[in-house]
């Protein structure tokens, strides 16, 4: 079964508790329930990960050229800042790679409306919730 990394930045592992007038009442374990039933209905198998720390999802990243078919990646602050993921991206192309933002960060403070992802994804998915996951899934498994 190919496999997909899901990868999560700072912060969603509060999800749940968060500002859930913003992202939500799930919590990140049944994001992770969700993308593992949404994959398994398209043939794929998940990886799903979250940190804290912009080096690990940049190892990630990397791991990814090895180990995946495809990523789903909620950098969440990381989005606005990460010249270091932008660059991890461009590494490992052609795997492809879906940015998902639980929130619409298109309607949210002006520094949002930045993403140092998007140049280098085949698409962004925002402001669904967790339904963006699935969303990006179902975008992953029409590529390949």
């Amino acid at each position: 079964m190919k496999t997909v990394f899901i990868l999560n930045g700072p912060n969603l592992n509060m999800l749940g508790k968060r500002e859930p007038s913003i992202y939500g009442t799930q919590t990140l374990d049944g994001i992770a329930d969700l993308c593992r039933q949404s994959a398994q209905a398209l043939g794929l198998k998940t990886d799903f990960r979250q940190s804290n720390h912009e080096g690990v999802l940049v190892d990630w990243i990397h791991e990814a050229a090895d180990k995946a078919v495809g990523i789903v990646l909620n950098a969440a602050a990381y989005t606005h800042t990460s010249i270091a993921l932008c660059d991890a991206i461009k590494a490992v192309q052609p795997l492809p790679v879906v940015e998902v933002h639980l929130s619409n960060i298109h309607a949210r403070e002006a520094f949002r409306h930045v993403s140092m992802i998007a140049p280098n994804a085949a698409g962004m998915i925002c402001g669904f919730g967790p339904l963006g996951y699935t969303l990006a899934l179902q975008a992953l498994a029409s590529r390949l």
